[in-house]
């Protein structure tokens, strides 16, 4: 069974980290509603959804897929590139230790989850403001002891996380947007790019052949539906405010393994 660990967004929110983005207000009631839809889709495709204990003093902790990279083998628990976020950590491993043993990352390693993308046994990792080389080492090193794993960095341009810039939508299709990453850094494995006007718009959360996508890009979602992928949208423009995306508000696993 595949399970989504979530939580629940954090009255605190509107103080969230930001890097890309100038900060405006957030409406967090409405976000609250937005996220709790978000959850109700994973629901409805088959996905067992768990929830981590709320921390409402800790703003950016409704964004869970900074805190682990979870493998068939083991979880590894993360250390965020922004020291704030490094509190988010401890409630997420109490959820994970259910499911999986833990390896935890070590200082001077940062790397936050929305930096990797796993295909199948190669893990990309972007190298970015809050994910440095010591933790793509030290993760190659944790995924490696842990299975046949490979490991490749890839430097990011203009984005916060790898997976602003790139995500899976099918088994050999990825979401790009070519200003931020150059399609060549993924061979083997055909790019579909996002509509220019929607920068922000490769971010989709693949669950079976069904893709989660926010409904504020409507010009790409319009590119998915030609490419013949089934899309289910989802409203997230309080938590897009926040840098969030659709990947960042779980973590995607199957139980059985």
């Amino acid at each position: 069974m595949l399970v989504a660990i979530t939580r629940p967004v954090s009255a605190s929110l509107a103080q969230c980290e930001l890097t890309h983005l100038l900060r405006e207000p957030i409406d967090v009631a409405r976000a609250s509603q937005q996220h709790e839809a978000y959850e109700a889709a994973l629901g409805s495709l088959g996905v067992k959804v768990v929830r981590a204990a709320a921390v409402p003093e800790l703003p950016d902790a409704v964004f869970v897929e900074d805190m682990a990279i979870v493998l068939d083998e083991v979880a590894i628990m993360t250390r965020p590139g922004a020291a704030s976020r490094r509190p988010e950590v401890p409630g997420v491993a109490d959820v994970l230790q259910k499911y999986r043993p833990l390896v935890w990352m070590k200082e001077p390693a940062t790397l936050d989850g929305g930096d990797v993308l796993r295909i199948g046994k190669t893990i990309y990792v972007g190298e970015s403001s809050r994910t440095n080389r010591e933790g793509i080492h030290q993760l190659g090193e944790l995924a490696k002891h842990a299975g046949d794993y490979r490991v490749v960095p890839i430097l990011l341009r203009g984005c916060l996380h790898l997976k602003s810039a790139v995500t899976q939508i099918a088994d050999n299709l990825v979401l790009v947007n070519p200003d931020w990453l150059s399609s060549d850094l993924l061979p083997d494995i055909e790019p579909l790019e996002i509509d220019p006007t929607e920068p922000y718009a490769a971010n989709a959360l693949r669950i079976g052949e069904t893709l989660i996508y926010p409904s504020h890009f409507p010009r790409t979602h319009e590119r998915l539906l030609k490419r013949g992928l089934r899309v289910r949208t989802v409203d997230c423009g309080e938590l897009a405010k926040a840098e969030g995306a659709v990947t960042c508000c779980s973590i995607l696993f199957d139980s059985s393994r």
